[in-house]
Protein backbone atom coordinates (compact mmCIF):
# COMPACT_ATOMS: atom_id res chain seq x y z
CA UNK A 1 0.00 0.00 0.00
CA UNK A 2 1.39 3.34 -1.28
CA UNK A 3 1.26 6.98 1.25
CA UNK A 4 -2.13 7.51 -0.37
CA UNK A 5 -3.65 4.60 0.50
CA UNK A 6 -2.40 4.76 4.45
CA UNK A 7 -3.86 8.29 4.37
CA UNK A 8 -7.07 7.22 3.20
CA UNK A 9 -7.46 4.53 5.24
CA UNK A 10 -6.88 6.90 8.22
CA UNK A 11 -9.64 8.64 7.35
CA UNK A 12 -12.01 5.71 6.48
CA UNK A 13 -11.57 4.54 10.19
CA UNK A 14 -11.91 8.25 11.48
CA UNK A 15 -15.05 8.48 9.61
CA UNK A 16 -16.35 4.79 10.74
CA UNK A 17 -15.79 6.08 14.37
CA UNK A 18 -17.62 9.61 13.75
CA UNK A 19 -20.43 7.81 12.53
CA UNK A 20 -20.69 5.53 15.32
CA UNK A 21 -20.59 8.14 17.77
CA UNK A 22 -23.04 10.21 16.02
CA UNK A 23 -25.42 6.97 15.57
CA UNK A 24 -25.11 6.56 19.60
CA UNK A 25 -25.45 10.48 20.32
CA UNK A 26 -28.91 10.27 17.86
CA UNK A 27 -30.40 6.93 19.03
CA UNK A 28 -29.45 6.19 22.79
CA UNK A 29 -30.74 8.45 25.74
CA UNK A 30 -27.59 9.57 27.90
CA UNK A 31 -26.31 6.29 30.15
CA UNK A 32 -28.84 4.16 27.89
CA UNK A 33 -27.42 0.45 28.02
CA UNK A 34 -28.30 -2.03 25.11
CA UNK A 35 -27.32 -5.54 24.86
CA UNK A 36 -25.69 -6.38 21.57
CA UNK A 37 -24.65 -9.86 21.64
CA UNK A 38 -22.47 -12.11 24.37
CA UNK A 39 -20.94 -9.48 26.59
CA UNK A 40 -20.78 -6.97 24.31
CA UNK A 41 -23.08 -3.97 25.40
CA UNK A 42 -23.67 -0.75 23.44
CA UNK A 43 -24.54 2.19 25.78
CA UNK A 44 -23.45 6.09 25.73
CA UNK A 45 -21.15 7.92 27.81
CA UNK A 46 -19.81 10.93 27.63
CA UNK A 47 -16.11 11.67 28.88
CA UNK A 48 -14.85 15.16 29.39
CA UNK A 49 -11.45 13.90 30.57
CA UNK A 50 -8.83 11.13 29.56
CA UNK A 51 -8.87 7.25 29.71
CA UNK A 52 -11.62 6.64 32.65
CA UNK A 53 -12.05 10.38 33.58
CA UNK A 54 -8.55 11.13 34.32
CA UNK A 55 -8.84 14.73 34.99
CA UNK A 56 -12.39 15.57 33.59
CA UNK A 57 -12.35 18.54 35.73
CA UNK A 58 -10.13 20.26 33.67
CA UNK A 59 -11.67 19.55 29.75
CA UNK A 60 -9.62 22.82 28.35
CA UNK A 61 -6.39 21.27 29.61
CA UNK A 62 -7.29 17.73 28.47
CA UNK A 63 -8.68 19.21 24.88
CA UNK A 64 -4.69 21.13 24.34
CA UNK A 65 -2.49 17.75 25.44
CA UNK A 66 -5.24 16.35 22.96
CA UNK A 67 -4.65 18.47 20.19
CA UNK A 68 -0.81 18.47 20.90
CA UNK A 69 -0.56 15.24 21.29
CA UNK A 70 -2.67 14.35 17.89
CA UNK A 71 -0.86 16.80 15.94
CA UNK A 72 2.88 15.52 16.98
CA UNK A 73 1.66 12.13 16.02
CA UNK A 74 0.66 13.33 12.77
CA UNK A 75 3.70 15.83 11.97
CA UNK A 76 5.36 12.10 12.89
CA UNK A 77 3.01 10.03 10.68
CA UNK A 78 3.17 12.14 7.71
CA UNK A 79 6.60 11.83 6.34
CA UNK A 80 6.82 8.26 7.79
CA UNK A 81 3.83 7.03 5.28
CA UNK A 82 5.41 7.99 2.13
CA UNK A 83 8.66 6.32 3.18
CA UNK A 84 9.55 2.94 1.69
CA UNK A 85 8.98 -0.28 3.28
CA UNK A 86 7.89 -0.33 6.90
CA UNK A 87 4.48 -1.47 6.17
CA UNK A 88 4.09 -2.70 10.27
CA UNK A 89 4.67 0.88 11.37
CA UNK A 90 2.36 2.14 8.41
CA UNK A 91 -0.10 0.23 9.53
CA UNK A 92 0.37 1.02 13.28
CA UNK A 93 0.89 5.01 13.15
CA UNK A 94 -2.47 4.94 10.63
CA UNK A 95 -4.64 3.56 13.15
CA UNK A 96 -2.92 5.48 16.29
CA UNK A 97 -3.48 8.42 14.12
CA UNK A 98 -7.68 7.65 12.99
CA UNK A 99 -8.32 7.15 17.18
CA UNK A 100 -6.37 10.30 18.30
CA UNK A 101 -7.95 12.75 15.79
CA UNK A 102 -10.78 11.24 16.16
CA UNK A 103 -11.38 11.32 20.09
CA UNK A 104 -9.58 15.22 19.58
CA UNK A 105 -12.27 15.77 17.27
CA UNK A 106 -14.87 14.96 20.12
CA UNK A 107 -13.39 17.17 22.50
CA UNK A 108 -13.52 20.05 20.01
CA UNK A 109 -16.72 19.39 18.68
CA UNK A 110 -18.18 18.01 21.52
CA UNK A 111 -16.83 19.23 24.71
CA UNK A 112 -16.38 15.33 25.48
CA UNK A 113 -15.44 11.91 23.99
CA UNK A 114 -18.65 9.99 23.20
CA UNK A 115 -17.75 6.35 24.54
CA UNK A 116 -20.54 3.48 23.38
CA UNK A 117 -18.76 0.00 23.27
CA UNK A 118 -18.74 -1.70 26.67
CA UNK A 119 -18.12 -5.54 27.91
CA UNK A 120 -20.88 -7.04 30.53
CA UNK A 121 -18.58 -9.22 32.88
CA UNK A 122 -18.24 -10.27 36.19
CA UNK A 123 -16.32 -7.84 37.78
CA UNK A 124 -17.86 -4.55 38.20
CA UNK A 125 -15.17 -2.08 37.77
CA UNK A 126 -14.06 -3.38 34.33
CA UNK A 127 -18.02 -3.57 32.88
CA UNK A 128 -18.61 -0.12 33.92
CA UNK A 129 -15.54 0.78 31.73
CA UNK A 130 -16.70 2.26 28.28
CA UNK A 131 -14.36 2.50 24.92
CA UNK A 132 -14.86 3.75 21.57
CA UNK A 133 -13.54 2.12 18.20
CA UNK A 134 -11.12 5.41 18.29
CA UNK A 135 -10.01 3.70 21.46
CA UNK A 136 -9.45 0.25 19.81
CA UNK A 137 -7.46 1.93 17.08
CA UNK A 138 -4.93 3.82 19.53
CA UNK A 139 -4.39 0.22 21.39
CA UNK A 140 -3.80 -1.77 18.05
CA UNK A 141 -1.61 0.82 16.63
CA UNK A 142 0.33 1.46 19.46
CA UNK A 143 0.93 -2.66 19.41
CA UNK A 144 1.36 -2.52 16.14
CA UNK A 145 3.87 0.43 15.86
CA UNK A 146 5.97 -1.26 19.27
CA UNK A 147 6.03 -4.63 17.54
CA UNK A 148 7.58 -2.98 13.87
CA UNK A 149 10.06 -0.76 16.15
CA UNK A 150 11.15 -4.09 18.24
CA UNK A 151 11.53 -5.95 14.87
CA UNK A 152 13.26 -3.25 13.10
CA UNK A 153 15.68 -2.78 15.75
CA UNK A 154 16.28 -6.24 15.78
CA UNK A 155 16.82 -6.74 12.23
CA UNK A 156 19.39 -3.31 12.20
CA UNK A 157 21.25 -5.33 14.65
CA UNK A 158 21.55 -8.55 13.29
CA UNK A 159 22.76 -6.56 10.03
CA UNK A 160 25.75 -4.70 12.13
CA UNK A 161 26.71 -7.86 13.84
CA UNK A 162 26.86 -9.58 10.47
CA UNK A 163 29.27 -6.76 8.98
CA UNK A 164 31.31 -7.00 12.35
CA UNK A 165 31.65 -10.19 11.77
CA UNK A 166 32.53 -10.31 8.31
CA UNK A 167 35.61 -7.54 9.08
CA UNK A 168 36.90 -9.88 11.47
CA UNK A 169 37.09 -13.15 8.98
CA UNK A 170 39.39 -10.52 6.69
Amino acid sequence: MRGRGFLGSSAGLFLADQVMKTYVEQNMDKGAEKQVTGPLVLRRVHNKGMCMNLFDEQPGAVRALSLTASAALTVFYLPTVFRKGRFLQKTGLSLMVSGAWSNTFDRCKRGAVVDYIGFACGNKKLSEITYNLGDFFLLAGGILTTASSMLYTRKQHRGRQSGSDREMLR
